[in-house]
């Protein structure tokens, strides 16, 4: 497993990752999910991305449950905060100092460590002054209990404040978390630059659109009995990508796919590592042979002309404005 500094900081992460959003605590049983972490670090995976809302803080459970007993200094274990908690308390979500310190010690406790390698505000709160949520971050730092910071779905120009005030509080805030795929490019445009001048690296999610780009969908056809577009919690982000227009330009990117000997799915993951600012592409598992055939795609290197190629496929249906950063897909359709 290759891997790559996270921005210009000092932290390594491996190129693929492993993330439980859905999967862990909901959609997965405990002994399949640890069959997947399991086969996660056989191929040398090293960074584990969860959050505290993902299934109410049992994704977090399971997946400490399912590192126990590895090495710690040899994992990059991340996790997030912003979204409701608990019962759902007004101080139960947000970036405000309570909600931040509160959860960042749950967090501890769920995942069974000392200490969180990255902890990643999960969206921007406008309710809270940012200078309030930085400085909560910065203590944590200082205490030990985080090691960098970092910032999920925020825009340019909140990074670029957040970026400031860290350089004045002197805290590592090094990556920003981001939806990115070749039907997703939003960040294309504003955020990566920013983040390349500001010394952050991206952990991409979502780099295979929710299964889209693996080409399971088809036009004109219901999804397939128990894919993620048939299930509740996932199935608002895919609202978007399930309509005829997209899935049948998806559908024309199966010969590119052919032509080099890939699968749509490795096809989808090496295109997100060509950019340089994406240090490492999350993904998900549900069974341990989809990341075995996801792991392929690491040392695939795709050339321009493959690049464009690309690009004309899904010209029209490919999004890109960086408005969109943080909307909901359902309010694209």
């Amino acid at each position: 497993m290759e891997h790559r500094r996270l921005g210009r900081s000092g932290l390594s992460v491996s190129r693929i990752s492993y993330g439980n959003w859905i999967t862990h605590g909901s959609q997965v049983a405990e002994e399949q999910a640890r069959k997947c972490v399991a086969t996660a670090l056989d191929a040398g995976i090293t960074t584990f991305d969860t959050a505290d809302m993902y299934a109410n803080t049992r994704a977090e459970e399971v997946l400490g449950r399912a590192l126990a007993g590895q090495r710690r200094e040899s994992l990059e274990i991340c996790t997030k905060v912003y979204w409701p908690t608990g019962p759902g308390g007004p101080n139960d979500q947000g970036l405000g100092r309570k909600h931040i310190m509160e959860s960042a010690h749950g967090s501890l406790r769920r995942l069974g460590t000392d200490y969180l390698d990255l902890y990643q505000a999960h969206q921007f709160d406008p309710t809270i002054e940012l200078e309030e949520t930085m400085l909560a971050f910065a203590d944590l730092v200082r205490q030990g209990k985080v090691l960098y910071v970092g910032v999920s779905e925020w825009t340019a120009d909140q990074i670029t404040r957040g970026a400031a005030l860290a350089r004045e509080l002197r805290v590592p805030l090094i990556s920003s978390q981001t939806q990115y795929s070749m039907l997703w490019r939003v960040i294309e445009a504003q955020v990566i630059p920013t983040c390349e001048r500001e010394g952050m690296g991206q952990l991409v999610w979502s780099p295979m659109a929710q299964g889209v780009l693996t080409g399971k969908y088809l036009p004109g056809e219901q999804p397939p009995a128990g894919s993620r577009a048939t299930d509740g919690e996932g199935s608002g982000y895919m609202v978007r990508w399930l309509q005829d227009d997209v899935l049948r330009r998806v559908q024309e990117l199966r010969p590119v796919a052919e032509q080099l000997g890939l699968t749509m799915a490795q096809l989808a993951l090496a295109w997100v590592l060509q950019n340089p600012n994406v240090a490492t592409a999350i993904t998900g598992a549900s069974r341990p042979e989809q990341l075995t055939d996801n792991l392929k795609a690491v040392d695939v290197v795709l050339d321009a002309a493959v690049m464009q190629k690309i690009d004309e496929l899904l010209d029209g249906v490919s999004r890109f404005d960086p408005t969109f950063i943080g909307v909901p897909l359902t309010a694209l359709v």
